[in-house]
Protein backbone atom coordinates (compact mmCIF):
# COMPACT_ATOMS: atom_id res chain seq x y z
CA UNK A 1 0.00 0.00 0.00
CA UNK A 2 1.35 3.41 -0.96
CA UNK A 3 2.54 5.53 1.93
CA UNK A 4 0.56 8.76 2.24
CA UNK A 5 1.38 12.02 4.00
CA UNK A 6 -1.22 14.80 4.01
CA UNK A 7 -0.71 18.30 5.34
CA UNK A 8 -4.03 19.87 6.38
CA UNK A 9 -4.26 23.63 6.94
CA UNK A 10 -7.12 25.19 8.93
CA UNK A 11 -7.43 28.95 9.39
CA UNK A 12 -9.95 31.12 11.22
CA UNK A 13 -9.72 34.73 10.09
CA UNK A 14 -11.75 37.84 10.81
CA UNK A 15 -12.46 39.95 7.76
CA UNK A 16 -13.79 43.46 8.47
CA UNK A 17 -16.15 45.15 5.99
CA UNK A 18 -14.73 44.10 2.62
CA UNK A 19 -15.42 42.70 -0.84
CA UNK A 20 -12.36 40.58 -1.57
CA UNK A 21 -14.04 38.39 -4.19
CA UNK A 22 -16.99 39.41 -6.36
CA UNK A 23 -19.36 37.66 -8.75
CA UNK A 24 -20.29 38.77 -12.27
CA UNK A 25 -22.70 41.39 -10.89
CA UNK A 26 -20.11 42.94 -8.57
CA UNK A 27 -21.62 41.46 -5.41
CA UNK A 28 -19.50 39.68 -2.80
CA UNK A 29 -19.63 35.94 -3.40
CA UNK A 30 -21.77 33.87 -1.06
CA UNK A 31 -23.03 30.33 -0.47
CA UNK A 32 -25.90 28.69 1.42
CA UNK A 33 -24.64 26.26 4.05
CA UNK A 34 -26.53 24.94 7.04
CA UNK A 35 -29.66 26.63 5.69
CA UNK A 36 -28.29 30.19 5.87
CA UNK A 37 -26.44 32.51 3.53
CA UNK A 38 -22.69 32.67 4.20
CA UNK A 39 -19.97 35.00 3.00
CA UNK A 40 -17.61 33.19 0.61
CA UNK A 41 -14.25 33.73 -1.05
CA UNK A 42 -13.62 31.31 -3.90
CA UNK A 43 -10.68 28.94 -3.90
CA UNK A 44 -9.61 30.34 -7.29
CA UNK A 45 -9.31 33.85 -5.85
CA UNK A 46 -7.22 32.68 -2.90
CA UNK A 47 -5.01 30.43 -5.06
CA UNK A 48 -4.26 33.37 -7.36
CA UNK A 49 -3.23 35.45 -4.34
CA UNK A 50 -1.05 32.57 -3.13
CA UNK A 51 0.67 32.19 -6.51
CA UNK A 52 1.46 35.90 -6.52
CA UNK A 53 3.04 35.57 -3.07
CA UNK A 54 5.16 32.67 -4.34
CA UNK A 55 6.89 35.18 -6.62
CA UNK A 56 8.50 36.73 -3.55
CA UNK A 57 9.70 33.44 -2.07
CA UNK A 58 10.85 31.34 -5.04
CA UNK A 59 13.34 31.92 -7.82
CA UNK A 60 11.74 32.60 -11.20
CA UNK A 61 13.19 29.34 -12.53
CA UNK A 62 11.22 27.39 -9.88
CA UNK A 63 7.87 28.85 -10.90
CA UNK A 64 5.39 28.63 -13.74
CA UNK A 65 3.14 30.98 -15.70
CA UNK A 66 -0.49 30.40 -16.67
CA UNK A 67 -0.69 32.10 -20.05
CA UNK A 68 -1.78 31.97 -23.68
CA UNK A 69 1.56 33.58 -24.67
CA UNK A 70 3.59 30.36 -24.46
CA UNK A 71 5.05 30.83 -27.96
CA UNK A 72 6.54 34.14 -26.87
CA UNK A 73 7.91 32.59 -23.69
CA UNK A 74 9.68 29.82 -25.62
CA UNK A 75 10.85 32.25 -28.33
CA UNK A 76 12.40 34.55 -25.71
CA UNK A 77 14.34 31.59 -24.27
CA UNK A 78 15.35 30.52 -27.79
CA UNK A 79 16.85 33.93 -28.51
CA UNK A 80 19.03 33.59 -25.41
CA UNK A 81 20.54 30.53 -27.09
CA UNK A 82 20.63 32.01 -30.60
CA UNK A 83 20.62 35.83 -30.36
CA UNK A 84 20.89 36.24 -34.16
CA UNK A 85 17.69 34.31 -34.86
CA UNK A 86 14.85 36.55 -36.18
CA UNK A 87 12.04 36.76 -33.64
CA UNK A 88 9.41 35.64 -36.16
CA UNK A 89 11.47 32.51 -36.85
CA UNK A 90 11.65 31.79 -33.12
CA UNK A 91 7.87 32.13 -32.84
CA UNK A 92 7.39 29.78 -35.80
CA UNK A 93 9.70 27.17 -34.29
CA UNK A 94 7.87 27.45 -30.94
CA UNK A 95 4.55 26.90 -32.72
CA UNK A 96 5.90 23.90 -34.61
CA UNK A 97 7.29 22.20 -31.53
CA UNK A 98 4.11 22.67 -29.49
CA UNK A 99 1.99 21.53 -32.42
CA UNK A 100 3.72 18.14 -32.16
CA UNK A 101 2.47 17.98 -28.55
CA UNK A 102 -1.08 18.87 -29.71
CA UNK A 103 -0.91 22.25 -27.96
CA UNK A 104 -2.53 24.38 -30.63
CA UNK A 105 -2.43 28.03 -31.63
CA UNK A 106 -5.69 29.95 -31.63
CA UNK A 107 -7.68 29.88 -34.86
CA UNK A 108 -9.10 33.33 -34.10
CA UNK A 109 -7.92 36.08 -36.45
CA UNK A 110 -5.39 38.29 -34.74
CA UNK A 111 -4.61 35.68 -32.08
CA UNK A 112 -2.43 33.42 -34.24
CA UNK A 113 0.53 33.87 -31.87
CA UNK A 114 -1.52 32.85 -28.84
CA UNK A 115 -2.74 29.48 -27.66
CA UNK A 116 -6.42 28.66 -27.95
CA UNK A 117 -6.51 28.25 -24.15
CA UNK A 118 -4.25 29.19 -21.27
CA UNK A 119 -1.45 26.75 -20.50
CA UNK A 120 0.39 26.39 -17.18
CA UNK A 121 4.09 25.99 -17.95
CA UNK A 122 7.21 26.14 -15.80
CA UNK A 123 10.08 28.37 -16.85
CA UNK A 124 12.45 25.39 -16.88
CA UNK A 125 10.05 23.55 -19.19
CA UNK A 126 10.06 26.55 -21.53
CA UNK A 127 13.88 26.55 -21.49
CA UNK A 128 13.94 22.83 -22.31
CA UNK A 129 11.54 23.30 -25.22
CA UNK A 130 13.59 26.24 -26.48
CA UNK A 131 16.72 24.09 -26.48
CA UNK A 132 14.92 21.43 -28.51
CA UNK A 133 13.48 23.95 -30.96
CA UNK A 134 16.85 25.67 -31.35
CA UNK A 135 18.42 22.56 -32.79
CA UNK A 136 18.75 19.54 -30.51
CA UNK A 137 15.44 17.88 -31.48
CA UNK A 138 15.70 14.29 -32.73
CA UNK A 139 15.27 13.72 -36.48
CA UNK A 140 12.98 10.73 -35.98
CA UNK A 141 9.35 11.92 -35.71
CA UNK A 142 8.39 9.59 -32.87
CA UNK A 143 11.58 10.30 -30.94
CA UNK A 144 11.05 14.05 -31.44
CA UNK A 145 7.50 13.86 -30.08
CA UNK A 146 8.73 11.83 -27.11
CA UNK A 147 11.40 14.45 -26.33
CA UNK A 148 8.83 17.26 -26.49
CA UNK A 149 6.37 15.45 -24.22
CA UNK A 150 9.15 14.67 -21.72
CA UNK A 151 10.16 18.34 -21.71
CA UNK A 152 6.58 19.30 -20.85
CA UNK A 153 6.08 16.58 -18.23
CA UNK A 154 9.39 16.74 -16.36
CA UNK A 155 10.91 19.59 -14.35
CA UNK A 156 7.52 20.73 -13.07
CA UNK A 157 7.51 24.17 -11.49
CA UNK A 158 6.50 24.07 -7.85
CA UNK A 159 3.22 25.93 -8.46
CA UNK A 160 2.35 23.67 -11.43
CA UNK A 161 2.91 20.64 -9.18
CA UNK A 162 0.83 22.16 -6.38
CA UNK A 163 -2.10 23.51 -8.39
CA UNK A 164 -2.08 21.19 -11.39
CA UNK A 165 -2.53 21.57 -15.13
CA UNK A 166 -5.37 20.43 -17.40
CA UNK A 167 -4.84 20.23 -21.17
CA UNK A 168 -8.05 19.33 -22.99
CA UNK A 169 -6.38 18.69 -26.37
CA UNK A 170 -3.73 16.36 -24.93
CA UNK A 171 -4.63 14.77 -21.57
CA UNK A 172 -1.19 13.12 -21.36
CA UNK A 173 0.12 16.58 -20.43
CA UNK A 174 -2.24 16.87 -17.48
CA UNK A 175 -0.55 17.33 -14.12
CA UNK A 176 -2.57 16.26 -11.08
CA UNK A 177 -2.64 18.96 -8.41
CA UNK A 178 -0.95 17.97 -5.16
CA UNK A 179 -2.91 20.65 -3.31
CA UNK A 180 -6.62 21.25 -2.79
CA UNK A 181 -7.96 24.60 -1.59
CA UNK A 182 -11.54 24.92 -0.35
CA UNK A 183 -13.80 27.91 -0.80
CA UNK A 184 -13.58 29.98 2.36
CA UNK A 185 -16.96 30.42 4.07
CA UNK A 186 -18.14 32.40 7.07
CA UNK A 187 -18.80 30.44 10.24
CA UNK A 188 -22.06 32.37 10.67
CA UNK A 189 -24.90 33.89 8.71
CA UNK A 190 -23.71 36.89 6.70
CA UNK A 191 -25.80 39.47 4.88
CA UNK A 192 -24.49 41.87 2.26
CA UNK A 193 -24.73 45.58 2.96
CA UNK A 194 -24.57 48.58 0.64
CA UNK A 195 -22.28 51.58 0.84
CA UNK A 196 -23.67 54.63 -0.98
CA UNK A 197 -20.86 56.92 -2.08
CA UNK A 198 -20.40 60.17 -3.96
CA UNK A 199 -17.38 61.57 -5.76
CA UNK A 200 -16.75 65.30 -5.97
CA UNK A 201 -15.44 66.91 -9.14
CA UNK A 202 -12.37 68.80 -7.89
CA UNK A 203 -12.46 71.30 -10.76
CA UNK A 204 -16.19 72.15 -10.67
CA UNK A 205 -17.12 75.78 -9.78
CA UNK A 206 -17.72 76.42 -6.08
CA UNK A 207 -21.37 77.27 -6.66
CA UNK A 208 -22.03 73.92 -8.38
CA UNK A 209 -24.30 71.63 -6.36
CA UNK A 210 -24.42 67.86 -6.48
CA UNK A 211 -21.76 65.21 -6.96
CA UNK A 212 -19.66 64.40 -9.98
CA UNK A 213 -20.51 60.73 -9.54
CA UNK A 214 -22.70 58.59 -7.30
CA UNK A 215 -22.85 54.85 -6.78
CA UNK A 216 -23.11 51.93 -4.39
CA UNK A 217 -20.77 49.09 -3.52
CA UNK A 218 -21.79 45.88 -1.77
CA UNK A 219 -19.75 44.49 1.09
CA UNK A 220 -19.96 42.17 4.06
CA UNK A 221 -17.92 41.32 7.14
CA UNK A 222 -17.25 37.80 8.36
CA UNK A 223 -15.26 35.34 10.40
CA UNK A 224 -14.02 32.92 7.75
CA UNK A 225 -13.07 29.25 7.98
CA UNK A 226 -10.40 28.43 5.42
CA UNK A 227 -9.09 24.96 4.59
CA UNK A 228 -6.45 23.49 2.28
CA UNK A 229 -4.61 20.19 2.05
CA UNK A 230 -1.42 19.02 0.34
CA UNK A 231 -0.69 15.42 -0.64
CA UNK A 232 2.97 15.71 0.34
CA UNK A 233 3.84 12.23 -0.96
CA UNK A 234 2.62 13.15 -4.46
CA UNK A 235 4.35 16.52 -4.34
CA UNK A 236 7.60 14.80 -3.31
CA UNK A 237 7.41 12.61 -6.42
CA UNK A 238 6.56 15.55 -8.69
CA UNK A 239 9.57 17.45 -7.37
CA UNK A 240 11.87 14.58 -8.23
CA UNK A 241 12.29 13.23 -4.70
CA UNK A 242 14.23 16.34 -3.68
CA UNK A 243 14.02 16.71 0.12
CA UNK A 244 15.11 20.36 0.08
CA UNK A 245 12.48 21.11 -2.56
CA UNK A 246 9.63 19.44 -0.62
CA UNK A 247 10.73 21.19 2.58
CA UNK A 248 10.58 24.59 0.89
CA UNK A 249 7.39 23.84 -1.05
CA UNK A 250 5.44 22.84 2.07
CA UNK A 251 6.81 25.80 4.02
CA UNK A 252 5.97 28.35 1.37
CA UNK A 253 2.57 26.88 0.47
CA UNK A 254 1.62 27.13 4.14
CA UNK A 255 3.02 30.65 4.42
CA UNK A 256 1.13 31.78 1.32
CA UNK A 257 -2.13 30.18 2.45
CA UNK A 258 -1.90 31.79 5.88
CA UNK A 259 -0.77 35.27 4.88
CA UNK A 260 -2.10 35.95 1.36
CA UNK A 261 -5.27 37.91 0.65
CA UNK A 262 -7.29 38.41 -2.55
CA UNK A 263 -7.20 42.02 -3.68
CA UNK A 264 -10.83 42.80 -4.60
CA UNK A 265 -11.78 46.34 -3.50
CA UNK A 266 -8.78 46.52 -1.15
CA UNK A 267 -8.22 50.20 -1.97
CA UNK A 268 -11.75 50.85 -0.74
CA UNK A 269 -11.80 48.60 2.34
CA UNK A 270 -8.14 47.92 3.31
CA UNK A 271 -9.13 44.56 4.84
CA UNK A 272 -5.51 43.68 5.61
CA UNK A 273 -6.09 41.28 8.50
CA UNK A 274 -4.05 38.31 9.66
CA UNK A 275 -5.50 34.99 10.85
CA UNK A 276 -6.69 34.71 14.44
CA UNK A 277 -6.09 30.97 14.60
CA UNK A 278 -3.99 28.58 12.50
CA UNK A 279 -4.00 24.80 12.85
CA UNK A 280 -1.62 22.69 10.75
CA UNK A 281 -1.76 18.92 11.05
CA UNK A 282 0.12 16.12 9.31
CA UNK A 283 -1.97 12.99 8.70
CA UNK A 284 -1.11 9.62 7.16
CA UNK A 285 -4.67 8.31 6.67
CA UNK A 286 -6.68 10.93 4.70
CA UNK A 287 -7.31 14.68 4.49
CA UNK A 288 -9.92 15.98 6.94
CA UNK A 289 -11.80 19.28 6.63
CA UNK A 290 -13.55 20.74 9.68
CA UNK A 291 -16.10 22.79 7.72
CA UNK A 292 -18.93 20.72 9.23
CA UNK A 293 -18.09 22.29 12.60
CA UNK A 294 -20.01 25.31 11.32
CA UNK A 295 -22.99 23.60 9.70
CA UNK A 296 -24.92 25.08 12.60
CA UNK A 297 -24.09 28.78 12.18
CA UNK A 298 -22.35 30.51 15.07
CA UNK A 299 -24.69 32.99 16.74
CA UNK A 300 -22.60 34.18 19.69
CA UNK A 301 -21.74 37.86 20.17
CA UNK A 302 -18.08 36.81 20.16
CA UNK A 303 -17.95 35.05 16.78
CA UNK A 304 -14.25 34.23 16.74
CA UNK A 305 -14.00 32.63 20.23
CA UNK A 306 -17.18 30.64 19.62
CA UNK A 307 -15.92 29.54 16.18
CA UNK A 308 -12.63 28.37 17.69
CA UNK A 309 -14.48 26.35 20.35
CA UNK A 310 -16.72 24.77 17.72
CA UNK A 311 -13.71 23.80 15.63
CA UNK A 312 -11.90 22.31 18.64
CA UNK A 313 -14.96 20.29 19.66
CA UNK A 314 -15.58 18.97 16.14
CA UNK A 315 -11.92 18.05 15.60
CA UNK A 316 -11.63 16.11 18.86
CA UNK A 317 -14.90 14.27 18.20
CA UNK A 318 -13.73 13.42 14.65
CA UNK A 319 -10.47 11.99 15.99
CA UNK A 320 -12.40 9.85 18.47
CA UNK A 321 -15.23 8.66 16.23
CA UNK A 322 -14.00 8.48 12.64
CA UNK A 323 -10.33 9.26 12.01
CA UNK A 324 -7.14 8.85 13.94
CA UNK A 325 -5.44 11.79 15.61
CA UNK A 326 -2.81 13.40 13.37
CA UNK A 327 0.87 12.42 13.56
CA UNK A 328 1.88 16.07 13.97
CA UNK A 329 -0.17 19.04 15.05
CA UNK A 330 0.85 22.68 15.37
CA UNK A 331 -1.07 25.86 16.17
CA UNK A 332 -0.40 29.58 15.88
CA UNK A 333 -2.54 32.36 17.29
CA UNK A 334 -4.68 32.81 20.37
CA UNK A 335 -7.02 29.82 20.08
CA UNK A 336 -7.18 26.02 19.51
CA UNK A 337 -4.84 25.18 22.40
CA UNK A 338 -6.43 21.71 22.76
CA UNK A 339 -5.38 20.72 19.25
CA UNK A 340 -1.62 21.23 19.12
CA UNK A 341 1.58 22.82 20.33
CA UNK A 342 1.60 26.58 19.96
CA UNK A 343 4.51 28.02 18.00
CA UNK A 344 5.39 31.40 16.47
CA UNK A 345 4.51 31.24 12.80
CA UNK A 346 8.08 31.26 11.48
CA UNK A 347 9.08 28.45 13.84
CA UNK A 348 5.95 26.52 12.85
CA UNK A 349 6.89 26.80 9.16
CA UNK A 350 10.46 25.60 9.74
CA UNK A 351 9.34 22.70 11.94
CA UNK A 352 6.59 21.67 9.53
CA UNK A 353 8.87 21.71 6.49
CA UNK A 354 11.56 19.55 8.09
CA UNK A 355 9.02 17.14 9.63
CA UNK A 356 7.23 16.55 6.32
CA UNK A 357 10.51 16.19 4.41
CA UNK A 358 11.49 13.46 6.87
CA UNK A 359 8.13 11.69 6.80
CA UNK A 360 7.83 11.41 3.00
CA UNK A 361 11.14 9.50 2.92
CA UNK A 362 10.25 6.90 5.58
Amino acid sequence: MKKTVFVDLHVLQNLPPSCLNRDDTGSPKSAVYGGVRRARVSSQAWKHAMRKMFRDNFNEAELGSRTRLVFNLIADEMLKLKPDMPYDDAISKAKAILDKAKVKASAKKGDENKLSAMFFIGLQQAKNLAALAAGSLADNEKEAEKEILNALKNNNAVDVALFGRMVADNPTLNCDASAQVAHAISTHKAENEYDFFTAVDDLSPEDTSGAGHMGTVEFNSATMYRYATVAAHNLFEQLGGDTDAINKAIREFTRAFVYSLPTGKQNTFAANTIPDAVLVVVRTDRPLSFAAAFETPIRSEGIMPASAKALEKYALESYEDFCSAPQKSYIAGRYLAQLGSRLPMEQLLDTLGSDVAEMVQL
